[in-house]
């Protein structure tokens, strides 16, 4: 057996170990028909823009009636307005922060395309229902958190958790790899298959992976960090079994038919750079994130079209 089987032998081991539960199931064929999940979504996005701008306060007051638990939360710790609970008209978190967020041209013009994008989260919903009931199978005692849609104006940030039972998911950061907006953002070419809609199942459970299994890639090496990696795939192969590779890494189909190509290759490139055991981050971080390409390794059937940069991670 050789020492390229032996590796890859090696990081199943560890995939299967750390999600035992799950380890003699192929991806999609885990029976979930008798899980029920009860997820609950928001459009919070749609309700804020809602608001009368000549009434905010009393807009703000029927919207905590809705929101009573993420509303303060979303105006002070996400959007950092400043407004504590102060809903009156002299209050200067109302007046600026607020007001122009629900009013100012780009802002609503984003909304607009979002309304436009996502009229409803139906279909959306359900993808995640499906993801939850997975996750269930697997970790009987997981919560179902609620989902709130928010427009975070570009901030990007996807998907974040506010806490064991409520996450939000920002759908102005998933209205198409060529919105224009994005590159005035300085948002990366790269970044395109990040930006679609079918990505919002990956962001949120990604989200959720690392929020409960947190890990610091310093100090690690390039094994380390691939293994580590590799156990978070792992797990959105197993929530999301309907998603193609493509999706799952974020890559293109041409990346993912590359990589499968060309797996020994790249193996081998990192053999004989002795990067396995590296810990220099200009030498190895390139291959376990997202960027542009995969520093030193090119395409051996288009030198013009690189490696993705995650290539560690598949």
């Amino acid at each position: 057996m050789g020492k390229k089987r032996i590796f890859f032998l090696g990081i199943a081991f560890i995939c299967c170990i750390a999600f035992l539960p799950g380890c003699g199931n192929k991806a999609g064929t885990a029976d979930i028909s008798n899980i029920h999940v009860n997820l609950k979504t928001y459009r919070f996005d749609k309700d804020i823009f809602a608001i009368d701008t000549n009434h905010i306060p009393a807009g703000l007051t029927a919207l905590r009636s809705k929101y009573p638990d993420f509303l303060d939360f979303f105006l002070d710790t996400i959007m950092a307005f400043g407004i504590h609970g102060h809903y009156n008209d002299t209050c200067t978190g109302i007046k600026q922060g607020l007001h122009e967020y629900i009013t100012h041209k780009d802002f609503v013009n984003l909304q607009e395309t979002i309304n436009k994008t996502f009229p409803d989260t139906k279909s959306t919903d359900e993808e995640l229902a499906i993801g939850f009931k997975y996750l269930k199978y697997y970790f009987p005692t997981s919560n179902t958190p609620h989902i709130i849609y928010i427009n975070r104006v570009l901030v990007t940030s996807p998907a974040f958790c506010v806490d064991t039972g409520t996450a939000c998911i920002c759908l102005d950061m998933f209205l198409g790899g060529k919105f224009l907006p994005y590159q005035s953002v300085g948002i990366p070419d790269y970044k395109e298959t990040h930006l679609r809609k079918t990505y919002i199942p990956v962001a949120l459970f990604s989200t959720i992976y690392q929020t409960t299994y947190p890990y610091k890639m310093d100090d690690k090496t390039l094994l380390d960090r691939m293994v580590e990696r590799g156990r978070e795939q792992y797990f959105l192969h197993k929530v999301l079994p309907g998603l193609p590779d493509s999706v799952l890494f974020g890559f293109t189909t041409n990346q993912v038919e590359w990589c499968n190509k060309n797996e020994g290759m790249v193996y081998n490139f990192f053999i004989q750079q002795n990067f396995l055991y590296n810990k220099e981050e200009r030498l190895i971080g390139t291959y376990v994130i997202d960027g542009p390409f995969a520093k030193g390794i090119g395409s051996a059937t288009d030198p013009g079209k690189p490696t993705p940069g995650n290539v560690g991670t598949w």
